[in-house]
């Protein structure tokens, strides 16, 4: 059984994980109708993994005695200035979600709720595997600048990541 103040923890990042899908997903739609066809697919997938990081929780909770809730989300932001901004914010982002479940994994060590200590452990290395993965693609927008050709390479190339993601997220 989950105690009421981990399931109150637990929902808030229920809440962070859908508003994370969201955000991709204003994203892909701003890049899609940028061109940016590869940035739109990689958004689009990691908007779905998201919502799958949701899912996980909001099953978790419910198995363990508590209930899931699903709220209000607040909206995204719909234009971005250029797409190096979006990603900046991609990174800003993803710090704040990996500052979240580091919160609910010390709330889980406080309540000397092991179990869920456990099972949050998948999202402390998700969440390394996410800030290096838009830390990474940073570095890459950094190093091609302004060259409109490197802006026409990377597109093709992250639309290459976008393939090679929805394959392990999705095995068939």
């Amino acid at each position: 059984m989950l105690t009421n103040n981990i399931a109150n923890a637990l929902n808030k990042q229920i809440r962070i994980e859908a508003e994370s899908s969201q955000i991709y997903l204003s994203m892909a739609c701003w890049a899609e109708i940028q061109g940016l066809e590869g940035v739109a697919q990689f958004m689009y997938n990691q908007s779905d993994e998201e919502r799958s990081h949701m899912l996980k929780l909001v099953k978790y909770v419910n198995e363990r005695g508590g209930h899931a809730e699903i709220t209000d989300l607040k909206a995204p932001k719909t234009k971005f200035g250029t797409f190096k901004e979006m990603f900046e914010e991609l990174y800003e982002h993803e710090c704040f979600v990996s500052n979240s479940i580091n919160e609910l994994v010390h709330t889980t060590l406080t309540e000397k709720d092991y179990a869920t200590h456990n099972f949050l452990q998948w999202y402390v290395a998700e969440q390394i595997e996410e800030e290096a993965q838009a830390k990474t693609i940073l570095d890459k927008i950094n190093l091609i600048g302004e060259d409109r050709g490197g802006l026409y390479l990377f597109d093709r190339d992250i639309q290459q990541l976008a393939v090679t993601s929805s394959i392990s997220i999705n095995p068939q």
